[in-house]
């Protein structure tokens, strides 16, 4: 079953370069759609704000880190080779040397995700979205299993529910606070400034 989606998959992504170079850039370029994204729900001002995003945008942050790590432990144990070494598929990015298991990219944007979910729900599930499109395009370009993006976005999706739990929450989200707050001040004291800078 594994192997056969990843047949599956990547036989569609080589029909067209239509189908090709969006999911090549979602599995190479991907991760800057989630800097774009935690960038915008941290510093969004006005009505646009939200307090629980800011507490999102940190977790997701650590949830990565500590997702990551866990990530990199287990590939250290079990070399699981990639694909496009052990099977007669097509390779649309560059290959990585890596092991296959867990992948890195599942681990990290479904830590994000959960993390930003279990928060703010608009953000979450815009980022539970992007993850679920970028994991299915590193299968497409044939540089994972399907098995190594179920095993990433479990990885990810626990560590985003281990800072969840109130003894972790809670400090978590006072250290977001203070980030929120020494943003605001750092934007506030810019915006006196180009003020006073304008001419007339």
């Amino acid at each position: 079953m594994d192997l056969w989606l990843l047949q599956v998959l990547n036989g569609f992504a080589g029909l067209s370069d239509a189908i090709e170079d969006p999911f090549e850039f979602l599995a190479s370029q991907g991760e800057l759609l989630f800097v774009v994204l935690l960038a915008a729900a941290f510093l969004a001002k006005g009505r646009f704000g939200s307090v629980k995003a800011r507490h999102g945008v940190v977790a997701a942050a650590l949830s990565a880190l500590l997702a990551l790590a866990v990530a990199h432990l287990i590939s250290g144990m079990w070399d699981r080779p990639r694909p496009f070494e052990a099977h007669h598929v097509q390779l649309f990015i560059a290959p990585s040397g890596d092991p296959s298991f867990p992948s890195d990219h599942a681990t990290g944007a479904f830590a994000i995700a959960v993390a930003l979910l279990l928060r703010n729900r608009s953000v979450g599930w815009l980022a539970i979205a992007m993850a679920a499109v970028i994991s299915i395009s590193r299968v497409a370009v044939g540089v994972h299993y399907p098995s190594d993006i179920l095993g990433g976005a479990l990885i990810g999706a626990l560590a985003a529910l281990a800072l969840w739990v109130p003894p972790v929450r809670g400090p978590l989200h006072r250290l977001a606070d203070w980030f929120s707050d020494l943003y605001e001040r750092v934007s506030a004291g810019a915006s006196r400034l180009i003020w006073r800078a304008a001419p007339g």
